[in-house]
């Protein structure tokens, strides 16, 4: 019993990160008004969210989305 749990246990530890999925933001500076792709959401008041705080799977679609954002592509 004590194997079976030890070795769900090092099962866990080791697929754990590799299941943790990673988010994208597109962000736009408060002063220059640049939009960027950013892995974390912003926590400081310098970055907004932008696009109705979408958060994208990977960063191809995050990529993407600063050339459609309309606020990303007026500046």
């Amino acid at each position: 019993m004590l194997k079976t749990f030890m070795a769900a246990a090092l099962s866990v530890a080791i697929a754990g990160p590799a299941l943790a999925q990673t988010t994208f933001y597109v962000v736009q500076d408060v002063k220059t008004k640049k939009c960027t792709v950013v892995d974390k959401k912003p926590t400081a008041s310098t970055t907004v969210v932008v696009g109705d705080g979408t958060v994208y799977k990977t960063r191809t679609e995050a990529d993407a989305a600063v050339k459609s954002v309309k606020v990303c592509t007026t500046n």
